[in-house]
């Protein structure tokens, strides 16, 4: 038996015990004024909670994990799940023998000046089992990795003296069951520590409700730490100079109210703000409330202030309506993370990541699956975010047990209302989630009950109850927010009649490796079927964490400057689940951002970017450019743009435009700023928009979005085949100066994640796409051309292939088609390959760019004359894979230094890639330290390519995204330049 009054708790194991000795969530904050505890804390690792503490201290950084901190005789590394959980044992049991336990130590000087104070500490989080003790006295209890826990140290310390601080964190527990989150477990406190003191007579809670009519009511809990509150006491408040008024039947000098006693005090404030600024994502307007809390002699006991916005948020039919409005979610799930420091974010950090959102057309969070940092909230306040605040609730492996599980009931409440009251002043909070993939059962519907009976002024969900019925209207969700739901089945509900509900899906685009498929699609759908509102994609980050590739260690906090651009520093990788060592973990699937770990965004940024653009080309009339708003609270005034016009034979030129005066949702015809010449190749024109004074997100002449119209067709122009042959080796391949290897047929492209989870590769290295076999060649010269036939025998079928070779002025015609058997029914590419001398490594192109696309994730490359080094055309996706794609090139030039090289013209718009690798240089590593890029270029020239998709985890590229069988033709000319 331990002497130990907290471990004899064994609350690592006791579901019903969530708390002990915390105090009260509340929405007072208290970092102004407070002593900082962050910093090297005395550490030791034990391997169990109730092992002793003996033995040599080591130092930890606090807020940090210990799994991502070099600490003498700390062998616990991340570990990454997805859905098991890491150890065996059922809930809520966790761990006997390997349960790793921190043990914080660091003595405080309490400030002499907080005599006679209240004098409390915050832990900012902990995960998961926090233990606080005070010179070896135990202090109280805290579960929930996410939030913090205030502890009353008024009767442990004494001002003007030392005091030791004891934090013991247990990694495992019942807890960690409702944890079971798609991220990496850590150890360690994550959030600062303060320690903070008030007045004995001191604000409990301030509840904000400021409504769009510009009408503020501000509840005001008053406690005393003598319990019995002194008389006279009163409470002001004061929104940006003005001062607000007192509800008389709050007024506990004028009346007697069963809700006020005398040891709980409540006041409310009111006031009516005349022509209110009001808050949106758009327009977030925020005001300053200043809450004072006085003494009956008039002096100032306690001050709250809090950032506050106007706007309403409620549901009506089918429609989620901010200020009345029916708004797009333009989501992102975020989880907490940093490459370097695990679960701690800085303040820095967070608004990077929301500034980067921002300027990416995104204007919804879902804290997945936790209450993220309180930072975060007030960024989202002042950027504009609408937040769908999530409770730290996942039992994913679990589930059905849990969620009706008696013992784990308080658990669930807790969770749930602690965030409640710590976040509801916040206006970019518009929705409570109940938690993530936990099924559904009473436990939630007691979590949501307390919810509404509590803040009624915001709605409810949980994908767990919605999912059972989007129809429904008597379970714990206001939203049918499904998670990866196919398209067709959420327009079909839209159109059924039967809709009850907004229906936001709350993951519909799994952005793992090269993904984000369909993500125009999608919102055309959106955007042109009431009923439906957006959604989040999954997610944010690549949870890739930076590692030395020799120790196999997490690099830690002084691993700044190691990565650039997405990619790590030699000697250093992006690790993923399985490389620390661990034999339960689930891969890559953790590398599923649309950023790098290092926030370099990924193609799919720049897809969304224009599918978000505020203001569009709606078409092209003979009278001028239909440009439309599509905003919902914004003009565009905020706004420049600069037209540019693109030719196929020519440069780029460009004007300024004058954006017209348009309200939300208006089209206005403006004058087509050039005159295009009647004759000639393609004619593209592109608004470029940019922001037109500094934005809080984005300064000045920021690229906001590019909306393009074609203006003029393709010109067919037939090469004029000259009196001469072409060269071809005895096996019929073209031989070139500047080719190292000949083109060939190419069916298969290195798997991408969403290729290899969902199922697409097992089927196409079954039929040997991987390794066709060249054979039955057969070649022929006619008239100066040369026919080659080859068949490309795979393990089930065989392609016939067909080349016709004409020498045309400065180079060849290269004439192309593949007859693909009925059994290759879905391939990855029908096209040709062929490798480059080294020294060519500039590409230009006029085509879809500048940026990486593929044929169902191309929105966003606008058609124009690009030009990028060949190095930096691949993308260096966390596990090594298909990438470096341009859609609809239409003509490309390699070109060295001196200027030599050769182009290609195609016979329409093409798929094309050009990477230092081929396609099993990429499937035979695992990281991106493992490939050797060849001093070369590997060509890819597709007929068809298929779409991306999402299959890794939702549904796969649609039908028309797919290569059939059947005969499929190409041609293209290459030229020395």
């Amino acid at each position: 038996m331990t002497s130990d009054p907290l471990l004899a708790l064994r609350p690592w194991e006791a579901p019903e015990v969530t708390s002990w000795g915390r105090l009260p969530m509340n929405a007072v904050d208290r970092r102004s004024g407070a002593l900082p505890l962050d910093g090297d804390w005395n550490f030791r690792l034990l391997p169990a909670p109730d092992a002793p503490v003996g033995g040599a201290w080591s130092t930890a950084y606090v807020p940090g994990v210990w799994t991502m901190q070099s600490i003498q005789g700390a062998d616990d590394l991340p570990q990454y799940t997805n859905i098991r959980m890491p150890y065996a044992e059922f809930p809520p049991l966790s761990p006997v023998y390997r349960n790793p336990t921190g043990v914080y130590e660091r003595t405080v000087d309490v400030p002499a000046e907080w005599t006679g104070r209240r004098i409390v500490l915050q832990v900012g989080a902990a995960e998961s089992v926090l233990l606080v003790q005070v010179d070896g006295r135990p202090v109280g209890i805290s579960k929930d990795s996410h939030l913090a826990a205030d502890f009353d140290l008024t009767p442990f310390v004494r001002p003007g003296e030392r005091a030791t601080v004891r934090l013991t964190v247990v990694k495992w527990s019942d807890a960690s069951h409702i944890e079971d989150q798609d991220q990496w477990w850590h150890g360690g406190i994550t959030r600062s520590v303060l320690l903070y003191a008030t007045d004995p007579l001191y604000l409990a809670d301030v509840t904000v409700q400021a409504a769009y009519s510009g009408e503020l009511r501000v509840d005001c809990r008053v406690r005393d730490t003598g319990g019995v509150l002194p008389d006279g006491w009163y409470v002001t408040g004061e929104l940006d100079g003005r001062l607000l008024a007192q509800d008389a039947e709050f007024d506990r000098a004028n009346v007697e109210d069963e809700r006020v006693s005398d040891f709980l005090g409540e006041v409310r404030l009111h006031t009516t703000v005349p022509d209110v600024r009001t808050w949106n994502a758009e327009t977030p307007e925020l005001y300053g409330l200043t809450v004072r809390l006085h003494r009956a002699d008039a002096t100032v006991a306690d001050t709250s202030y809090h950032r506050i916005g106007f706007r309403d948020v409620e549901i009506v039919g089918r429609n989620l309506l901010v200020n009345g409005e029916r708004v797009y979610i333009r989501g992102v799930n975020r989880h907490d993370f940093h490459p370097l420091t695990g679960r701690t974010v800085s303040y820095d950090d967070m608004r990077a990541d929301l500034v980067l959102l921002k300027r990416f057309g995104f204007n919804a969070i879902r804290t997945a699956h936790y209450p993220n940092d309180p930072g975060l909230y007030d960024l989202a306040d002042e950027l504009g975010f609408y937040v769908v605040d999530e409770a730290d609730i996942e039992s994913h492996d679990h589930a059905h047990e849990i969620a009706d599980d008696p013992r784990y009931l308080n658990a669930f409440v807790d969770r749930v209302s602690r965030m409640v009251l710590r976040d509801k002043n916040h206006p970019s909070v518009i929705t409570w989630s109940l938690g993530n993939e936990s099924d559904y059962g009473a436990n939630h519907d007691a979590a949501a009950g307390w919810v509404r009976r509590h803040d009624p002024t915001r709605p409810i969900q949980y994908e767990g109850a919605a999912k059972l019925d989007w129809a429904a209207t008597d379970d714990a969700s206001d939203i049918a927010c499904p998670m990866y739901a196919p398209l067709e089945d959420c327009v079909a509900h839209a159109l059924s009649g039967e809709q009850t509900r907004p229906l936001i899906q709350c993951e519909y685009s799994h952005a793992m490796g090269n993904s984000n498929g369909t993500l125009a699609d999608h919102w055309a759908a959106i955007e042109s079927t009431p009923g439906l509102q957006g959604g989040f994609i999954w997610e944010f980050w690549d949870h890739g964490i930076l590692q030395g590739v020799n120790d196999g260690r997490p690099v830690g906090r002084g691993g700044a400057g190691l990565y650039d651009n997405g990619v790590a520093a030699p000697g250093h990788r992006w690790a993923y689940g399985g490389d620390f060592g661990e034999t339960i973990h689930d891969g890559a699937f953790i590398a599923d951002g649309v950023v790098f770990p290092d926030r370099t965004p990924k193609p799919a940024m720049y897809e969304h970017r224009e599918i978000a653009a505020p203001v569009r080309i709606e078409c092209f009339k003979h009278e001028g450019i239909v440009l439309g708003n599509h905003q919902h609270f914004r003009g565009l005034d905020w706004l420049a743009g600069e037209w540019e016009l693109s030719l196929a034979d020519g440069d780029t030129v460009t004007a300024p435009a004058e954006l017209p005066d348009l309200r939300p949702g208006a089209t206005a015809v403006v004058p087509l700023p050039f005159e295009v010449p009647r004759e000639g190749g393609e004619a593209w024109l592109t608004l470029r928009v940019t922001t037109a004074r500094d934005e809080a997100w984005a300064p000045r002449g920021t690229v906001v979005c590019l909306p393009q119209v074609r203006l003029r067709e393709a010109a067919t122009v037939p090469a004029s085949p000259e009196n001469r042959s072409v060269e071809v080796d005895a096996d019929g391949l073209l031989v070139h100066p500047l080719l190292t290897a000949a083109p060939i047929l190419s069916l298969w492209r290195a798997p991408t994640d969403n290729d290899e989870l969902g199922g697409t590769a097992l089927r196409w290295r079954t039929w040997g796409l991987d390794s066709l076999v060249r054979k039955a060649v057969s070649v022929r010269e006619d008239d100066g051309r040369t026919t080659v036939v080859a068949e490309y025998a795979g393990t089930l079928g065989v392609v016939r292939h067909r080349q016709v070779l004409t020498p045309v002025e400065g180079g060849v015609r290269i004439d192309e088609e593949a007859e693909l058997p009925a059994e290759f029914h879905d391939v990855a590419r029908v096209g040709s390959v062929f490798e480059t001398v080294a020294g060519l490594d500039l590409l230009e192109w006029f085509g879809q760019g500048p940026w990486e696309s593929y044929p169902d994730r191309s929105a966003g490359a606008p058609v124009g004359h690009h030009r990028v080094p060949v190095d930096e055309l691949f993308t260096p996706y966390l596990r090594p894979q298909e990438s470096g794609g341009r859609h609809g090139v239409r003509r490309f030039t390699l070109s060295a230094p001196d200027a030599n090289g050769l182009t290609v013209a195609l016979d329409e718009p093409r798929q094309v890639s050009v990477t230092r690798y081929r396609a099993e240089d990429l499937t035979s590593v695992t990281h991106h330290d493992q490939l050797a890029p060849r001093a070369g270029c590997v060509v890819h020239l597709d007929a068809a390519h298929r779409g991306l998709g999402t299959a890794s985890c939702g549904p796969d590229t649609f039908p028309s995204y797919l290569v059939a069988p059947g005969v499929h033709r190409w041609s293209w000319t290459l030229r020395t330049l």
